[in-house]
């Protein structure tokens, strides 16, 4: 059984309208890169900073809210998605109280698994769209980074992951493109942190292949 989510209200000033009469269609996940979750929180909600994000996990699990889902929060910043250049209209950002440079915290991941289950519902948000910070804005990002288990996240229907079966692909900027990435050259470290952790080298046909695999994915589950 489920626990329920006891989540803190922590309002921050920093937010706005979304633009154009958009509603959440992706969630983008971060790290704080802070020392702690108080920390993290107390920049977020700084109107000298003009930073925030809808949500904070702390690394106990402990949820705040600081954005309402409404809202415009302010933390993709400039990049795109799928041609979508105004993220921060088109999404929910969620931050995760972690410096990146080990294995995200247990009880952190199981409240993430339960928020984002209640947001996807909620908004009709896909697997697909549901993206890393580094997805988006790969010249300037690198969060949540390689130590962060996107496979748990798949095995939870709650993002993607490759099928290891081959199948036709192309070549690796086209499937890239294709995919959601931005042309952009760091695009390629993104994808690897999320999918390929530690692989190293030019673009190769099993990075071509990986992203042709997740773009049949998100066709067959469409039709």
């Amino acid at each position: 059984m489920m626990r329920d989510l006891e989540i803190l209200q922590t309002p921050s000033p920093n937010f706005g309208p979304r633009r154009d009469g958009a509603t959440p269609s992706l969630i983008v996940l971060h790290y704080t890169a802070m020392g702690s979750a108080e920390v993290a929180l107390e920049r977020l909600c700084d109107p000298e900073f003009e930073v925030s994000a809808h949500y904070l996990i702390s690394a106990q699990g402990q949820p705040h809210q600081l954005v309402d889902e409404q809202h415009r929060a302010w933390h993709a910043g400039a990049g795109q998605w799928q041609g979508i250049t105004d993220v921060n209209s088109h999404s929910i950002g969620i931050e995760l109280d972690s410096l990146g440079n080990h294995p995200f915290a247990h009880p952190q991941i199981e409240t993430l698994i339960l928020l984002l289950r209640e947001i996807m519902q909620r908004w009709q948000i896909s697997p697909q769209n549901v993206i890393a910070h580094a997805d988006m804005a790969p010249d300037r990002k690198s969060d949540p980074g390689p130590r962060f288990d996107w496979q748990r996240l798949a095995r939870e229907g709650l993002s993607v992951w490759p099928d290891p079966r081959p199948c036709p692909h192309q070549d690796w900027r086209t499937e890239a493109t294709r995919f959601g990435y931005p042309e952009d050259a760091a695009a390629l470290s993104a994808f690897r942190a999320r999918f390929r952790p530690w692989h190293k080298g030019p673009a190769d046909a099993e990075d071509a292949r990986c992203l042709a695999q997740l773009h049949l994915a998100k066709n067959t589950q469409q039709s």
